[in-house]
């Protein structure tokens, strides 16, 4: 029969086939030392990769580290040294913060085509400056510039100098103007001036905090600092929950034990600060240094005061609780708050900033630390809001009764002595020291004569 075999005959391919890991059998041992091979050497790779990132993040500890303490030694020397040192820090700041804000915005190649733009944004900082530093000669040391035969015109003119020069500036762009680039040269207009009114405006209160006596700088400074170290402790230690998406690192807990720690830190400071008249007294001697120390009349918020708490139902009777502190410590618990809660939103506009620009820093003034910039974000605003605290709720009025008397009697009209006496009995009126009919007959006494 065909469809059956035959008994005995063998056929070549009737065998069982082998497969392809028997047929690779005698070729395996070489390529598994082969994958081993480049497994060894991925593994190597990646232990010099990690090898390599080490030393670059200890490289850059290190470097981190020494420019800290340099900063700090550099920062207590010129504090220690006197008012004019901190002065040029504080000027040196503002030029080189200018620089690096100004430089993200800056396209390098549209730069070199139109020269006349960045020589332009240094013209507005040399203006801005000489008019804010200008503003706090005149106001701090009119005694030396108002006797003075050079200085005088200058001051009497200072503000109309000012303008003119801003004018010429602005006479300037316009007439430099290029089409194919506008767009470029208004955004260098805009962002110059938002950067002359952000860092230069705010550093000019700063300095001016300086003169009105060295605790008004230093206290604000250390309150950002204290808390930023706190809000990385706390934050490391106990933070869970995110506090804002700008910084990811940022976290509730660490932001709330913050301010906790730096209202603490604060009223110890002031309470060594306070025992210094260099400290608090203003900048009435350029020449002083914490060895010379000053001399002046201490403002009353620098003396202790003792508070006594009316007696409480739940207490036996007669029993009060009392608490002896200066006023300025009570101060320094708003201070604290406002480094805590509202400065560090300085730097987390830094950071929307830059990443913007999607940049890491602002620039690389210091070492390790990136700019001048990132470093002082919160500063420019805390230093802001302690010249406008103090010069509301605790700077003493300057102005000397009899120097008063004399702009009436000598620089008055009589039809203004007259608006005078009325505005004054209103005055006292309102705050009940007179009766309201004194007002009345000093009116019809003024309009018969």
């Amino acid at each position: 029969m065909t469809g059956r075999s035959r008994r005995g005959v063998k056929f070549p391919h009737s065998g069982r086939r082998s497969s392809m890991s028997e047929a690779s059998e005698e070729s395996s041992p070489s390529k598994t030392r082969a994958l081993a091979n480049i497994q060894e050497k991925s593994k190597d790779a990646g232990d010099n990769q990690q090898l390599s990132d080490y030393e670059k993040k200890k490289a850059n500890f290190i470097e981190r580290t020494l420019w800290t303490f340099v900063m700090i030694a550099g920062f207590f020397a010129a504090l220690f040294m006197g008012h004019i040192y901190i002065v040029v820090i504080i000027t040196a700041v503002q030029i080189i913060s200018f620089k690096e804000v100004i430089a993200i915005s800056s396209g390098a190649s549209r730069a070199r085509d139109i020269q006349s733009t960045k020589s332009l944004n240094w013209y507005w900082l040399a203006v801005a400056m000489y008019f804010l530093h200008g503003e706090t000669v005149i106001y701090y040391f009119k005694h030396i510039v108002m006797v003075d035969r050079v200085l005088l015109p200058l001051a009497t003119h200072h503000r109309f100098i000012c303008f003119t020069l801003y004018v010429v500036g602005f006479v300037f762009f316009v007439s430099t103007l290029k089409g194919g680039h506008l767009k470029f040269q208004f955004t260098q207009f805009v962002w110059a001036h938002m950067a002359l009114f952000l860092i230069v405006g705010q550093s000019h209160f700063i300095m001016n905090n300086v003169f009105d006596g060295l605790i008004w700088f230093f206290l604000p400074a250390a309150l950002v600092i204290t808390n930023d170290i706190f809000a990385y402790v706390c934050g490391i230690t106990f933070g869970r929950t995110q506090l804002i998406k700008l910084s990811p690192k940022k976290t509730v807990e660490g932001f709330l034990g913050a301010w906790v720690m730096t209202v603490l830190f604060g009223i110890l400071l002031t309470h060594i600060l306070m025992r210094s008249r260099f400290f608090i007294c203003p900048a009435n001697d350029l020449g002083a240094n914490i060895f010379t120390g000053l001399d002046c009349e201490p403002n009353p918020v620098f003396i202790p005061q003792t508070w006594t708490m009316p007696e409480l139902l739940f207490f036996p009777t007669k029993t009060r609780f009392s608490i002896t502190m200066a006023p300025m410590q009570i101060h320094t618990f708003f201070w604290a708050t406002f480094a805590s809660l509202i400065a560090p939103f300085g730097g987390f506009f830094a950071s929307g900033l830059k990443r913007t620009f999607k940049i890491k820093d602002f620039g690389h003034s210091i070492p390790g630390h990136g700019g001048i910039t990132d470093r002082m974000d919160c500063q420019f605003i805390m230093g802001f809001f302690a010249y406008i605290y103090y010069h509301t709720f605790i700077a003493q009025s300057k102005v000397d009764f009899d120097e008063v008397l004399e702009i009436v009697a000598t620089r008055l009209t009589i039809d203004d002595h007259k608006k005078l006496l009325l505005f004054i009995a209103k005055y006292l009126v309102n705050h009940n020291a007179i009766d309201s009919s004194i007002v009345n007959a000093i009116e019809k006494s003024l309009t018969n004569h």
